[in-house]
């Protein structure tokens, strides 16, 4: 039986800032960011990331690295590496880079990207599905006849950081989500080594609905209240 009150169980949760957060994220890593556009993303902790200038050859992982991204400043430094996600297109000196052999862009349908990053959370390391069988996305990949249709052989997404946005976390580190603010962060704070999550309010243990927590705390290991910019 488990001793003393609530408040006093420790998660290993860290409650730090941004600048500090972004400290504990290695060169070279891979790194996941949440949001669909601007709804849920990171801004916060992305400012920090684009701050550390040392850090470079780095990976990311996120459904669009537009040109109107606060990450782009990290691909005109030329310190991205190699790029995993949906949409790029609309980002002409990405693509130009692409093209031009300076920077790696792996393409991955919408719905075959967030099920590579909930797989990978769940500790399965590939998938078949039929999305891209026969088009160019699926050149170089295993492909088998499964119910009489061909699938391609996907393997699953994890990171080394995942740095997302929350609306709420408590002191032990369970978070809520607001709206369709929570595109893509609850399933890649499950699928890295390092989850970081930026929130606009930290809460006392108790004060969240069980029910409207997504993200456990098991999930998390640094909180970062975000500031007024």
């Amino acid at each position: 039986m488990m001793n003393g009150t609530i408040d006093q169980i420790q998660t290993g949760v860290e409650f730090l800032n941004a600048d500090e957060a972004i400290q504990r994220i290695p060169e070279g890593a891979s790194i996941m960011v949440g949001g669909f556009g601007f709804p849920g993303m990171p801004r916060h902790l992305s400012k920090a990331l684009v701050k550390r200038t040392e850090l470079d050859q780095l990976t990311l992982i996120m459904n669009s690295l537009g040109s109107v991204s606060t990450l782009n400043a990290l691909f005109e430094q030329n310190r991205i590496k190699k790029v995993i996600g949906s949409f790029f297109s609309t980002n002409k000196e990405l693509v130009v880079a692409y093209q031009e052999g300076k920077v790696e862009i792996e393409l991955l349908p919408q719905g075959t990207f967030t099920e590579a990053i909930r797989l990978g959370g769940a500790g399965i390391p590939a998938f078949f599905t039929p999305t891209a069988a026969g088009t160019l996305l699926a050149e170089g990949k295993e492909s088998r006849i499964i119910n009489g249709r061909e699938h391609v052989l996907e393997q699953s997404l994890t990171a080394d950081v995942a740095i997302i946005r929350a609306h709420k976390a408590d002191k032990a580190g369970n978070l809520v989500y607001k709206k369709t603010a929570q595109n893509f962060n609850p399933a890649m704070a499950t699928a890295a080594k390092l989850t970081i999550v930026e929130v606009d309010e930290i809460v006392e243990i108790g004060e969240l609905d069980p029910d409207s927590i997504v993200t456990p705390f098991i999930f998390v290991d640094i909180v970062v209240k975000r500031e007024e910019v």
